[in-house]
């Protein structure tokens, strides 16, 4: 049986279809061409039809022909479009013609690092050019760092060591700087939220150092295809951009199948298991002799699916060693024998974590399999471009868990199928993560009176840290005085400057495994909470607050724990507000003061409290943004003529909407939070608030105060096709009572919110 055949077999298999949400067939795309620009050197174009490229394709060619002509571009096109032509064209062209020019590549990670050094290398060999490529990252030898340093044309590096490894000795890369021509900043829908924050004042820092040294570099920006590329590359880069619209690359018919697995729970809302459901599937098509991905959302994951599946393949003459895992702890050669062997064919079938899901170079698949949901559009679209070969029919199965969030997506295939819904999001301006590079900037480089940066002003924070005797000022110009390498004490992942280190306490010498900021600190590792990490349970021991230190142990648990934290938020200042069909919006600055009091050991698999305990920590105070909806002044009253309750109301509709509102502004769940006020202090109304999760806001607030009816319309659509019982983690919460107070509450304050007569 080949692929089409059991495709055929599974439209017919009514156990199938029953769980079937979508089955949507994307018909194959002719390639549009375009003869090659007369900017590209003739040696390239000698090269590439060397070795069978012809033509560019139409997006190719219009981005060569805007680099040439000196304008930042961004490419939002899908995995395996050829992106990567794009920026290499231009810029090996420049240097065959002028050696001493210079260009930086940035990757989010290192494997993708190395693939994207192999590919330049490959072109360089094949011109037969001095053009020296170097990978610049954490493996780097130190004997090496100097001829890098002197004589790379093409450094590639990721943000992490351009903040901490580049930037602060830019005396030491001086060549680099002085001739700096282009920088390619790949995968910038990765840049979002805080990360993409700091990466924004990261470039700000490259810009200014280049300025310096008198060179002002075209960005070359590449994403996958999200609502916002131009505004996300602008705001991350601060330069003007050119969008090259359209896709030029070929693609053979594609089946794009949404499948859930039946409710094993209703009252729960807890569904088969996924890792199951997913080996069910991925042997059925093991069995065609399909090459296949299957995605994993954890290594753990990924482990047992890759034994299952290797059990499964010897059943039908695969061998184990045709069926592989890929994911982060795997030595480098051993990762990239995988991804040789899936280009070659040699391996049939792997078990990733989404570390493939980036433009790694693994060839063009029949089948990829998500057990679970990539967590925004634009990365599921990147995981399903890593199946469909030019000329085969391909298929793409996604497997919905039973959390919010998957649940969302998998009753909503109009909202993934449309036009791309997510803006991704980030705030270069919020004041933590400015003031941080500020100090990294001085350091760098003394700031000139009156001197903006990335055109924001920032006269005032450098007299406060004047004050604070970080900065001297004298001659007109602000100098870096302390002895601290400021630097090193900025973590491009979290927004707050300071964070609590998790230390393992049974291993040698007590090995740190990772960091977490202080507000998250509190629910997540206070004494006696259950920590996982890597897919590991880890008991706290002990939360030494003073030293900021979390110490832990591994166990295996069959709970795991689930802090209330109480919160008090005041109202700052109303920056913005507008009208809403039913009551008014506005987006301002809150304060919040927050204590986590209790928590409870919650049983895997059944839900259930098996045990609880009270947590004995400071109170947390942090400004930051939110959005917020205030409803009518007889809200109460109206509901309780409907012999509904406002307060259960508010607290489902809270829970709803904050799994909602992730989906459309490419945030993690955890980034927002939500918080009801039957009447708040502030607008003397019943109000619902939703706030950025990190001090200063990183713009998620802003982004829901402009798309809020969006917004209450797909909370209403996800609560309609919830098939629960009056209230589940997938909707509005765990159902409180029988009656299903909170589900019909909110489901009236939805309907009354898009309804103005309601």
């Amino acid at each position: 049986m080949n692929l089409r055949q059991l495709l055929d077999q599974l439209r017919r298999d009514r156990r199938f279809m029953d769980n079937v949400t979508r089955w949507e067939v994307i018909p194959p795309r002719e390639a549009e061409y375009a003869d090659f620009p007369a900017a590209v050197d003739p040696r390239l174009v000698e090269v590439l039809k060397g070795r069978g490229i012809e033509r560019l394709y139409s997006h190719q060619a219009a981005a060569v022909r805007s680099i040439a002509a000196g304008r930042s571009v961004v490419i939002p096109t899908p995995t395996a479009s050829g992106k990567t032509l794009c920026y290499n064209l231009p810029v090996l062209g420049t240097m065959l013609n002028d050696p001493q020019a210079r260009a930086l590549y940035l990757f989010p990670t290192k494997a993708l690092s190395q693939d994207q050094m192999h590919e330049v290398h490959d072109l360089v060999t094949a011109l037969g050019a001095d053009i020296k490529t170097y990978t610049f990252d954490g493996d780097t030898p130190g004997t090496a760092r100097k001829a890098i340093r002197s004589s790379g044309h093409i450094v590639v590096t990721n943000p992490d060591m351009l903040h901490q490894g580049i930037l602060p000795h830019h005396t030491l890369w001086v060549k680099l700087f002085e001739n700096l021509r282009y920088v390619v900043v790949d995968e910038v829908h990765q840049y979002r939220g805080v990360f993409g924050s700091h990466v924004a004042n990261v470039l700000r820092r490259l810009r200014r150092i280049a300025n310096f040294y008198g060179s002002d570099p075209v960005f070359i920006c590449c994403s996958a295809t999200i609502a916002n590329p131009r505004e996300l590359a602008e705001r991350l880069t601060g330069v003007e951009m050119e969008e090259v619209a359209g896709n030029g690359a070929p693609q053979a018919e594609k089946h794009f199948v949404f499948y859930n697995p039946p409710v094993v729970n209703a009252e729960l809302g807890i569904r088969a298991s996924v890792v199951k459901t997913a080996r069910r599937i991925a042997e059925r098509f093991l069995a065609t002799g399909s090459q296949l991905i299957v995605f994993a959302r954890s290594r753990v994951r990924v482990e047992l699916l890759l034994t299952y599946l290797q059990r499964s393949g010897r059943k039908v003459g695969i061998k184990s060693g045709q069926v592989r895992g890929y994911r982060g702890g795997y030595l480098p050669g051993e990762r990239r024998a995988i991804e040789s062997g899936l280009r070659d064919g040699s391996i049939n079938a792997v078990v990733s974590t989404n570390a493939l899901e980036l433009g790694i170079d693994i060839g063009r698949l029949d089948v990829c399999i998500m057990a679970g949901y990539a967590g925004t559009v634009a990365g599921t679209w990147q995981q399903a471009g890593r199946a469909g070969r030019r000329n085969d029919i391909s298929c793409v199965v996604l497997i919905a868990s039973s959390s919010p969030l998957d649940q969302y997506i998998i009753n909503n295939p109009d909202f993934f199928f449309g036009r791309s819904p997510e803006h991704a999001t980030v705030d270069p301006d919020n004041l933590v993560i400015l003031m941080s590079h500020l100090k990294c900037a001085a350091f760098e480089l003394p700031f000139a009176a009156k001197e903006d940066f990335g055109g924001t002003e920032v006269t005032g924070i450098l007299d406060y840290l004047t004050e604070q005797r970080v900065l001297h000022r004298g001659d007109e110009r602000y100098h870096w005085m302390t002895d601290t390498y400021p630097a090193e004490d900025v973590s491009l992942r979290s927004a707050a400057p300071d964070n609590v280190v998790i230390i393992d306490d049974a291993t040698l010498g007590g090995q740190v495994i990772g960091e977490m900021d202080l507000f998250s600190a509190q629910e997540l590792l206070h004494d006696d909470a259950i920590y996982l990490h890597g897919a590991r349970q880890y008991h706290v021991d002990q939360l030494d607050w003073e030293r900021r230190e979390a110490h832990v142990r591994p166990v295996a648990v069959d709970y795991y724990t689930d802090a209330q934290r109480k919160s008090e938020l005041k109202t700052l200042s109303s920056d913005d507000e507008r009208p809403f069909i039913t009551g008014s919006l506005a987006v301002g600055e809150v304060g919040l003061v927050a204590k986590v009091t209790v928590f409870k050991k919650i049983k895997l698999g059944t839900h259930e409290t098996v045990g609880a305990g009270r947590v004995h920590l400071p109170e947390m105070e942090m400004h930051t943004t939110s959005c917020w909806w205030e409803l009518p002044e007889d809200t109460h009253g109206r509901m309780g003529d409907a012999g509904l309750d406002l307060g259960e109301a508010l607290k489902g509709l809270t829970h709803l909407l904050g799994r909602v509102a992730p989906v459309f502004v490419m945030a993690d769940p955890a980034d927002l939070r939500a918080l009801p006020m039957v009447r708040s202090p502030f607008t003397g109304r019943p109000t619902l608030y939703l706030y950025d999760a990190f001090p200063g806001g990183v713009g998620f607030a802003r982004r829901l105060f402009d798309q809020f009816e969006d917004l209450v319309d797909a909370a209403r659509s996800h609560l309609e096709r919830c098939p629960c019982r009056g209230g589940c983690p997938a909707c509005v919460g765990a159902a409180v009572d029988s009656g299903g107070t909170a589900s019909r509450g909110a489901a009236w304050l939805l309907a009354t919110a898009m309804s103005a007569e309601a």
